[in-house]
């Protein structure tokens, strides 16, 4: 859906009710329809194909609540097509619908569309989805291959990224039924997301997305996309937090204590151990845990590093008394 406002689109605030939808689609659709826009048909066509979408999406009860509460569907074209809307309100539907040529057979099982009707366009005009192939008027019409796959965000979090976790997304779908019709399914999808996946990450799901007249239905693809997290950033396989510490810390040592993504308390020792010779954290320093970041999700087991990135916070003012004793406890350590 992008940055989309389906309120908007049918100029309709947010409480609106099924009736004022109605209404909308109504006044919109007849001032859109590419049929009564030949100068500007483009621009009708894109225009049209909003606010059927929006209608779909607002008056469907599932949809209407996912969007309002994400500001996005999982697939917001799933309703019922164009055609099948206006035909409600009209009396009609206005597009046309060719098939593919030739006679061959389907590649998924054979189960094809039965040959569909002539309809009315509502503007003087009739048409009839063509069955193309120079087969005769009584031959079957073949199958055209399936579409580009549909590709949804699926949103996770560095915490659902981290330990794994199990979504479910509901979606809706147009197929054909056996009796040439277009009807829309709703099913809910089970997403197992595993421990360690990073963003782009793809799931298909074969012939779940939209189908139409004579052609094999798409592939629904969702693709992980990793939320912000206010403390860790992620690098590859690693993690990247920052600190920040005052110069004392920095020069006598701290420990810096994290929340863990899997819930833990991590506590890490930085410049105060047993070491004499320990290096001091000073701005842009970077301390490298082991074993602390992301899991890798190709190797079970295994993960990257943690990586801590400090700041040194300065005093803004040093008497002359303290200067001085920094100074000599510098030169005696040098």
């Amino acid at each position: 859906m992008g940055s989309r406002d389906y309120y908007e689109i049918l100029n309709v605030g947010r409480d609106a009710t099924d009736d004022d939808l109605r209404r909308a689609y109504r006044r919109l659709a007849m001032r859109w329809h590419p049929d009564k826009n030949p100068g500007g048909k483009a621009d009708a066509e894109a225009r049209f194909k909003e606010i059927t979408e929006a209608y779909n999406v607002l008056t469907d009860a599932d949809k209407r609540a996912v969007y309002d509460q994400y500001g996005e569907v999982p697939q917001p074209g799933g309703g019922r097509g164009s055609d099948d809307i206006f035909a409600e309100f009209f009396g009609s539907t206005p597009f046309t619908y060719c098939s593919t040529g030739g006679g061959g057979s389907n590649a998924r099982g054979g189960r094809q569309p039965p040959p569909p009707p002539a309809w009315d366009s509502g503007f003087g005009r009739s048409y009839r989805r063509s069955q193309g192939g120079g087969a005769g008027a009584g031959a079957a019409p073949s199958m055209a291959p399936p579409p580009p796959p549909v590709e949804s965000r699926l949103a996770c979090t560095l915490e659902e990224l981290y330990v794994g976790v199990t979504k479910k997304m509901r979606v809706s779908r147009n197929v054909v039924d056996a009796t040439g019709r277009m009807q829309t399914e709703s099913e809910l999808l089970s997403i197992e997301v595993k421990p360690g996946w990073k963003k782009g990450t793809k799931i298909t799901f074969p012939g779940k997305g939209n189908q139409q007249w004579n052609q094999l239905p798409a592939d629904l693809v969702f693709v992980v996309d990793e939320k912000p997290h206010p403390v860790y950033r992620r690098d590859g396989n690693d993690l990247v937090a920052e600190a920040r510490v005052t110069l004392a810390e920095a020069l006598g040592g701290t420990v810096v204590v994290l929340a863990a993504l899997d819930g833990r308390e991590l506590a890490v020792d930085v410049g105060g151990g047993e070491e004499d010779d320990a290096p001091v954290v000073c701005p842009g320093y970077e301390l490298v845990v082991p074993a602390e970041g992301m899991p890798i999700a190709r190797e079970p087991g295994r993960r990257g590093s943690l990586r801590i990135r400090f700041d040194v916070a300065f005093p803004e003012r040093l008497t002359r008394r303290q200067r001085a004793q920094v100074k000599r406890l510098l030169e005696v350590g040098c």
